[in-house]
């Protein structure tokens, strides 16, 4: 029987409905609060307009179901003064882990770094998620103790 190798492309606008249910599930798998609706609507002009800011990479099956993603932007390291590429996000549905996609997926993220001329690709996992680590570290990335903080913004206070 023939071994046929992971797809790992970029999303397409045609995606989207797909995208929006993985991100569903990847908010649940990490016990975070649903999202307000109309990602698809947001994620959209992000994803598909014109210099956007935002590349999402699509794992496909070998029956080509869309089965993770992993969403990246470029960010700039102030004590390195450049830039690297940011991977925001990684998730394969349930079913689809341990068939090589995740590794198909971080293959293709480090490919886009370097069609954007970056030399480096960081991220966060929470320190809870072991699988996540093992598969990172199997990977030969290395771990950065520090704590992620969120600062809520009210736009009508001036």
């Amino acid at each position: 029987m023939e071994h046929t190798p992971p797809v790992v492309r970029r999303a397409r606008p045609e995606d989207l409905p797909r995208l929006v249910e993985l991100v569903q599930q990847h908010v649940a798998y990490e016990k975070s609060a649903p999202r307000p609706p109309g990602l698809a609507d947001r994620l959209g002009p992000q994803l598909f307009a014109e210099g956007a800011p935002l590349w999402v990479l699509l794992a496909q099956t070998p029956d080509g179901t869309v089965a993770g993603y992993a969403a990246c932007s470029t960010e700039f390291a102030f004590w390195d003064a450049r830039h690297y590429l940011h991977m925001d996000c990684l998730y394969l549905a349930e079913d689809a882990r341990g068939h090589g996609l995740g590794a198909a997926l971080m293959e293709g993220v480090r490919e886009l770094a370097r069609d954007l001329g970056l030399t480096e690709v960081q991220w966060q996992t929470p320190d809870w998620n072991e699988g996540a680590i093992r598969f990172y570290d199997r990977l030969g990335a290395t771990g950065r103790p520090k704590r992620r903080y969120g600062l809520p913004v009210d736009p009508a206070a001036s």
